[in-house]
Parts: C-alpha cells; sequence; structure tokens
C-alpha cells in the first residue's frame, strides 16, 4: 500500500506540475495574441450588432440608427477577448483536473498491480524466512529465479546465509554430542575408583576424607558440564509439540523436590491449576525443576517456596516464589545470565554452577515463551515462566494417554509412556 501510494503520489505531482505549465503557456499564448487595439471612426449600430451579440451582459446594444464611437467599440472588444480568455483558462484547469483525477484513479490500480508484481519477490523471502525461524529447518532454500538484479542477490545472499548456519548448527550438534560422551566418561571414571578407593577394608581415615572431597569435587563437574551440555543444547533445539499440562510437570517435579525441600526446613505451598500447553516433557520438565530447586537451595533455613499453574490470556504459566535475602531490581537480569550469583554466592558451590535460570531462558525461548522476575517483598523472589497456550484435548479423542495426554497419575508423558521418577530429569541439581 505504501509503495502505491507513492506510486501515485509522484503521479498526481507530476500531473499537476504539467497541468500548471500548460495553464502557464495558454495563458501566455492569449495574452500574445490579444495585442493593443486601435480603433478609428466610427460605425453604425448595424454594423456592430454582431459584436454587440457577443459582448458581456452588462454592455447595452444601441439603438437603432444610434452611431457608435471607437471608444466604445474598443471597450466592447476588450471586454470580450479578456472574457474569452478567462472563460478558456479556466476550462482547461476544471477539464485538465478532471482528467487528471481520472487518470490518477487509474493509476492507483496500476501501481496496486506494479508494487505488487514488485514487491512478490520480496514476499516469497519473507514467508520463508517465517518458516525456517518458527520450525528451525535450515535446510529450506528461497530458490529464487529471475533476472539478475537487487532481489536475486538478495534471495542468494539469503540462501547462502541459511547455508552457513546449518553447517554451524550442525558442528554445534555434533560437538555438544561428542562433548557430552568425552566428558561425562572420564568423570564417571574417576566417580568410580574414587569410590572403590574409599571403601577399600585398608582405607586410612585420611584416604577416605580425600576421597570424599574428591567425589564432591566431581559432582560438582558433572553438575557443572551437565548444565553447559543443556544450555549449549536448549539454545537452538526443537521444542516439540507434545500436548502436556504445566500442572502435572509442577506437581512431578515437587515430588522429586520433596526430600531435598525437608533437608533445608522449606514448606511448598502448590496452587496447581490447569495450564496446558505442547512442547518438549523433558525440557519442560528441566525449567520447571531448575525453577523449584533454585527456590529450595536459595532460600533461608525454614523458609516457604509456593508453587502455582494457571492458563491466562493465551498463556500457559508457572510461576514460583520463595522466601530468603533481598534481591536488589537492579540484578534481576544479572541471575539470567550463566555462571551469575547475586553477591559472593559464587563461591558457594553447593547452590549450583549458575546455569539454572539460563537453562529456564533457554528453553523457554525455544518453546516460544518468555521468563521474568521480580523481588519479593520480605526478601526472595518470584519468578514466573510462560509458554504458548493450547485447548485442553480430551483423553477420548486419543483413545489413551500416551497420545500427547497426561496420564492418570499426573506424570508426564514421553513417547506414549508416562516418565518414571528418575527418568527425563538431569541427576545434576542447577
Amino acid at each position: 500500500m505504501r509503495l502505491t501510494l507513492l506510486y501515485t503520489g509522484l503521479f498526481l505531482g507530476a500531473g499537476i506540475v504539467l497541468l500548471g505549465l500548460t495553464y502557464l503557456l495558454v495563458q501566455n499564448n492569449l495574452a500574445q495574441r490579444s495585442g493593443p487595439m486601435e480603433v478609428s471612426g466610427s460605425a453604425p449600430s448595424g454594423a456592430t450588432d454582431r459584436v454587440f451579440t457577443q459582448a458581456p451582459a452588462d454592455v447595452a446594444a444601441p439603438d437603432a440608427g444610434q452611431t457608435i464611437t471607437p471608444g466604445q467599440l474598443k471597450g466592447v472588444l476588450v471586454r470580450a477577448q479578456r472574457d474569452y480568455k478567462d472563460d478558456t483558462l479556466n476550462a482547461l484547469l476544471t477539464q485538465g483536473g478532471i482528467a487528471l483525477g481520472l487518470v490518477g484513479a487509474a493509476g492507483l490500480g496500476l501501481g496496486w498491480l506494479l508494487a505488487d508484481r514488485a514487491l512478490r519477490p520480496v514476499h516469497k523471502i519473507t514467508e520463508t524466512a517465517g518458516r525456517v525461524a518458527r520450525s528451525h529447518d535450515l535446510t529450506e532454500r528461497i530458490g529464487y529465479e529471475g533476472p539478475r538484479d537487487d532481489v536475486k542477490e538478495l534471495a542468494d545472499a539469503f540462501d547462502t546465509m541459511l547455508g552457513r548456519l546449518a553447517r554451524a548448527f550442525d558442528g554445534q550438534r555434533r560437538f555438544v554430542a561428542n562433548a557430552s560422551h568425552e566428558l561425562r566418561t572420564p568423570l564417571a571414571i574417576n566417580r568410580t575408583l574414587v569410590d572403590v578407593a574409599v571403601r577399600r577394608p585398608d582405607a586410612t581415615d585420611d584416604v577416605k576424607r580425600l576421597g570424599e572431597s574428591l567425589l564432591v569435587v566431581n559432582t560438582r563437574h558433572e553438575r557443572l558440564i551437565d548444565g553447559l551440555l543443556t544450555l549449549a543444547g536448549t539454545e537452538n533445539a526443537e521444542a516439540g509439540t507434545d500436548p502436556l499440562d504445566l500442572a502435572d510437570v509442577a506437581g512431578h517435579v515437587l515430588d522429586q523436590a520433596a526430600p531435598e525441600a525437608r533437608v533445608h526446613g522449606v514448606t511448598a505451598d502448590r496452587r496447581l491449576g490447569p495450564a496446558p500447553t505442547a512442547g518438549d516433557p523433558v525440557l519442560v520438565e528441566r525449567l520447571v525443576q531448575n525453577l523449584v530447586e533454585n527456590a529450595i537451595r536459595h532460600n533461608r533455613e525454614g523458609g516457604e517456596l509456593w508453587v502455582s499453574t494457571r492458563g491466562r490470556d493465551g498463556w500457559a504459566e508457572v510461576r514460583v516464589a520463595n522466601t530468603g535475602p533481598a534481591v536488589p531490581g537492579y540484578e534481576i537480569e544479572t541471575i539470567f545470565e550463566p555462571f551469575r550469583r547475586l553477591g559472593n554466592d559464587r563461591v558457594r558451590s553447593d547452590r549450583g554452577s549458575g546455569l539454572g535460570l539460563s537453562i529456564v531462558r533457554a528453553i523457554a525461548g525455544a518453546h516460544g515463551g518468555t521468563v521474568t522476575a521480580e523481588p519479593r517483598p520480605g526478601g526472595g523472589l518470584v519468578v514466573t515462566a510462560r509458554l504458548p497456550s493450547r485447548m485442553p484435548v480430551p483423553l477420548a479423542a486419543h483413545g489413551a494417554p500416551g497420545h500427547g495426554t497426561p496420564a492418570q497419575d499426573g506424570r508426564p508423558v514421553q513417547g506414549g509412556r508416562p516418565l518414571r521418577g528418575d527418568e527425563g530429569v538431569s541427576h545434576s541439581r542447577e
């Protein structure tokens, strides 16, 4: 529309300028043709009947036999020429304006067709980019076939960029897969060797204390590597489309986190309303798990924890709040950055590696959602994660809970079966 209006505006502007120039040229031509008049002698009234017939209405015709003086005749002729000139110029403006309006209306329609034809390749590029952004399918290309112009260069540059992105993401996925094996295997071997050494009958107390310290360090490294791999995998992950309910996921996570909450003396208050959404069950469970575990670990002894879920304004929402130390408002965004903690909490290895909320934001972003946090009055933090909502699907529509619906016992489902208590949840706690 903007391009069409631009075309039409330029056309009308050029037409107005052309009409103005034509007006000036005609006016100048008429002025040159109507030069000064020289009228001499006298003429009888009969000879001037034709002149007075075409004269202005305010000029009275002479009586029969009356002689017209040269001055009267000249005035009549001057007025007739002036009226002729005015009538000609007014007709030029009126008829020219009408013609310009008609041609402008036709130009508006033609401009729309031309703009649509000119922008069609750009629309194709935009549609392809939108599909790639929504589906993460970097194998799709525009493949524009047309003349070698700016649009063709833009389409080819976009295809080249998609190819480079596809190679980069494939390399990252291979790196994550290889690192997952190469980094975890040595740590698992170290843990086994240390555990065997500690359990030997002839192990001294010093060896046992050293072994327990090494196991703590090894566990922290496992947790750190697991968090890094999860973060790297979720930043460019393709979100699943399995239907699930955040209420079921939150209830399952709270049940798993209950022993740790009892150790810290934290009481949990759950208000789990229906919050249907769709996504990868494992990743969504990891999102809620990190929120709950952070709320437990960054809490005070004997503190409280509130977890609520609901559907609101087209979003499925999970909200986790806790008691604890006061959080300055200017440090809210800091806690979502990798390895960033509040205050001097960096040395507290028992509270995680600082990747928990980074992983939460990455998972939410992969599902088209958002994560926000705000300080809680009286101390603590309130974190809200929102995922796109969906209409709940009855169990009868699929015949069994294994087809994308929560199981009857409230546990999340994946691949047509409920997840076990230890499945889909990392053994490292962020």
